[in-house]
């Protein structure tokens, strides 16, 4: 495998497109489907990078991308929203070490790029 992604999306079709796309480039790649769930599989499976959407039930992307950083403040962690990344709640996260801000839509390219750029697996010798 190529290094692993953690998709966090309340939208189960867009979920599946998102797996799908990065299993055919070999990356493995975890799902979780609102915050809470993404918090849980960050901890079990430490992701090279979490993409998750800003808003779902339960725990939405800003409440869970916190969580994340107290777990580990390295986390590579990509939000996906339909607002603005000059938004407060985007700023403000951008300010506590989110990577980045994507409008939705997440294109293919976008996707691959974040993928390849934070999955560079370091071998210990």
């Amino acid at each position: 495998m190529s290094g692993t992604v953690l998709i966090v999306e309340d939208d189960e079709d867009l979920i599946q497109i998102y797996r799908e796309i990065l299993e055919m480039h070999e990356f493995d790649v975890e799902m979780a489907f609102n915050g809470e769930e993404g918090v849980k599989k960050f901890k079990e499976f430490r992701p090279h990078l979490t993409i998750m959407d800003g808003d779902m039930p339960i725990l939405d992307g800003y409440q869970a991308f916190k969580q994340i950083k107290e777990i580990d403040n390295k986390a590579n962690v990509v939000i996906i929203t339909g607002f603005s990344e000059s938004d407060l709640k985007n700023k403000e996260a951008i300010k506590q070490g989110l990577i980045k801000v994507i409008s939705k839509p997440l294109g293919i390219n976008e996707l691959l790029a974040l993928a390849k750029k934070y999955n560079q697996i370091k071998v210990e010798k």
